[in-house]
């Protein structure tokens, strides 16, 4: 736990707190694996729409571009990625947007901000979850204990105790009925139900029956799921295509996930074929080719074949997005490219 907490602190210290409401609900369907991994199914799913990013110096946030280039000053007290043009920032203790030059857009004047999807953004507004467009205009009133981003059309939301979906106009499509509910991927989201997790399709209809301890969403037709203290994985018609014998898993990328065997990852595809051996203290799934792997306390990244192409050297490691990986080293934030260069060196 105590590194697990470490790693939050890490992440929190350097870009800024993420959607508490959108963590709580992966953290509590995802298996217990690394810390590190579940930050890396944040990013990769508030996938960037520019190549921008988040950099943050003398404890303030700004942006640059792929060449390492400052195109937006450090300025702001938080700040996150631009998704669908916009990004949110945050100045004092109001929340607002900027574009990728750097003007307000929506001036901060919210208690607490998310991320764009779809042309639409979750805001909290006198302690309630409500959606705003580009333009700043409430859309879909506050209302809402708790809500997710609007994925595949649908919004996951919270009223009292209960989760369920509403469509872009704010209409409730799938009635609140689970005690927790996930994004649409592939079709299906995962629920909660009794304190177990199945999945839904878009009408509501429970396609795969509540019997897992956790779930993760599908990925490449398959999802991970775990059964006792074991985690396999399962088919859209709820099928064991893998079958649980793994002590942690992820979701697949770009063929092969990341799976834990004993105290040690390595990599399967979708056969269950262990094509590259467990044999590393943590693992980031595959992206852009390559995979972050930590050996000895150091994060560097292997190609597809197992080859050590980046060495182990930092702290904490991401996945490539857009060319560049975030790497932690030297106490502060960086960017590395594909031959392990710094086109940022660590700051904080």
């Amino acid at each position: 736990m105590m590194k697990r907490i470490g790693a939050l602190s890490i992440y929190l210290a350097v870009f800024g707190a993420i959607n508490i409401s959108c963590y709580q609900q992966v953290t509590a369907s995802t298996p217990k694996s690394s810390y590190e991994n579940k930050i890396n199914y944040l990013l990769r799913n508030y996938k960037l729409s520019t190549p921008l990013y988040r950099i943050v110096q003398n404890g303030k946030y700004g942006y640059i571009d792929k060449t390492g280039k400052v195109v937006i000053r450090p300025q702001y007290d938080l700040a996150w990625s631009f998704i669908d043009g916009l990004a949110q920032v945050k100045v004092g203790d109001q929340y607002g947007y900027i574009d990728k030059q750097g003007r307000k857009v929506i001036s901060p004047k919210y208690r607490l901000s998310y991320a764009f999807a779809n042309g639409l953004a979750l805001v909290m507004i006198d302690f309630k979850y409500g959606f705003i467009n580009s333009k700043g205009k409430v859309v879909i009133k506050p209302q809402f204990e708790g809500a997710l981003a609007f994925r595949n059309g649908l919004a996951a939301v919270q009223v009292e105790d209960k989760w369920g979906y509403i469509d872009y106009t704010g209409k409730t499509v799938i009635k609140p009925q689970f005690e927790a509910a996930l994004h649409f991927y592939e079709g299906l989201a995962a629920v909660q139900v009794d304190n177990k997790w199945g999945y839904i399709n878009s009408d509501g209809q429970i396609v795969i029956q509540p019997q897992f301890e956790s779930t993760l969403k599908f990925a490449e037709g398959l999802a991970a799921v775990q059964v006792n203290d074991k985690y396999g994985y399962i088919d859209r018609a709820g099928k064991y295509v893998i079958k649980p014998q793994f002590n942690d898993a992820w979701e697949f990328s770009e063929g092969l996930a990341a799976v834990q065997v004993g105290q040690k990852w390595g990599f399967v595809n979708a056969n269950g074929e262990m094509v590259i051996t467990a044999q590393y203290d943590k693992a980031i799934n595959f992206s852009q080719g390559l995979a972050a792997v930590k050996v000895n306390d150091k994060y560097g990244f292997i190609d597809k074949s197992g080859k050590m192409v980046i060495a182990p050297q930092f702290d904490l490691a991401l996945a490539f997005t857009d060319e560049l990986a975030l790497v932690y080293a030297r106490g502060g934030a960086g960017y590395i490219n594909k031959a392990g260069e710094y086109i940022w060196n660590p700051t904080n």
